[in-house]
């Protein structure tokens, strides 16, 4: 199954990338199952996708929690929680 994702904000500048397509393995299935995936790449990805960062997600640009179903030809996005003021 091939999802595109995307990094933002602090997310993108630590990893040094803004997103990229992926062809995941048949067990990952939701979004929490996608962040695990890429957690176990080691290094940053290890880092910044850790259960004690709060990362937000998102479907297709709807907010998702981590147990979201994700599909084929999906766009998650992965981000920091932002404030306003």
């Amino acid at each position: 199954m091939k999802v595109k994702v995307l990094f933002f904000a602090s997310l993108r500048e630590q990893l040094g990338t803004a997103g990229e397509e992926l062809d995941l393995p048949g067990g990952v299935s939701t979004v929490g199952g996608l962040r695990a995936h890429l957690k176990a790449r080691g290094g940053m990805y290890e880092k910044v996708l850790s259960e004690k960062n709060l990362v937000r997600a998102a479907v297709n640009q709807d907010m998702v929690q981590q147990g979201a179903a994700i599909k084929a030809g999906d766009e998650v996005a992965f981000f920091p929680p932002v404030t306003g003021g």
